[in-house]
């Protein structure tokens, strides 16, 4: 018999290393060029939102087409330092949002996306300490999007990175209330 094995409605999913998890965040070209040569970003103001997943960073940019957010860069940082700013919720230092999943079409899915909202301390450890590499994958939103303008999802599909679920620690997936 077929057992239906059910997504959790929050869950954190993410492309993936042994020593790595890929955030993605969206800026101008002027900081997206700048980071993109140092491998790191400048000063960050504010709040500064990583999302793991492709599709949700899709929309929210409008596939890199809101001002501010022309450019969309997958930055690779340590487990460790994944994992360190999901500690630190709760403190006022990060924020977490959980929004719903979005497939290519941005149409809402029927579980939620994690958003990092790194702020302070948080952000310095971010430029300074857990960034390991940073790629412009623009280009590749775009193609996608524009693929699926044409009608060809089964080529846009190809195109969209693989994000199995990050397995957590019990305490921390509780914290972030990724339980669900």
């Amino acid at each position: 018999m077929f057992e239906e094995k059910r997504v959790p409605d929050r869950q954190v999913r993410a492309a993936q290393t042994g020593t790595t998890v890929r955030v993605y965040q969206a800026c101008s070209p002027a900081v997206a060029d700048a980071a993109l040569g140092k491998q790191t970003f400048g000063e960050l103001d504010g709040t500064t939102w990583l999302v793991p997943s492709f599709r949700w960073a899709a929309y929210g940019s409008g596939n890199g087409s809101k001002p501010g957010q022309e450019r969309i860069l997958a930055v690779d940082l340590t487990r460790e330092g994944f994992e360190r700013a999901l500690s630190q919720v709760g403190g006022g230092r990060v924020l977490v949002q959980w929004d719903a999943e979005r497939d290519l079409d941005h149409t809402a899915l029927n579980f939620a996306a994690i958003r990092i909202g790194l702020t302070g301390e948080a952000t310095d450890h971010y430029v300074d300490e857990w960034i390991t590499a940073i790629t412009d994958v623009t280009p590749v939103m775009r193609d996608i999007s524009g693929l699926l303008a044409t009608g060809q999802l089964h080529k846009a599909v190809k195109l969209v990175p693989h994000e199995p679920p990050y397995e957590l620690p019990a305490e921390l997936a509780e914290a972030i209330d990724a339980t669900g």
